[in-house]
């Protein structure tokens, strides 16, 4: 029941990533962005891949 690891959320306020954020929000917005997830996970430097696959 423990032994999952509790998910850590990067901090996404520190200006150089909400810089970021915004821009991948912006080609959002311009039609421009194809995979949302991919783009806001190398903005802010995470990994959405599931655990198990």
């Amino acid at each position: 029941m423990f032994s999952k690891k509790l998910q850590q959320w990067p901090d996404m306020t520190s200006p150089e990533k909400f810089k970021r954020g915004q821009a991948v929000y912006d080609r959002i917005v311009a039609g421009e962005c194809e995979d949302v997830t991919a783009e806001l996970d190398a903005a802010y430097g995470l990994d959405s891949k599931p655990e198990n696959g």
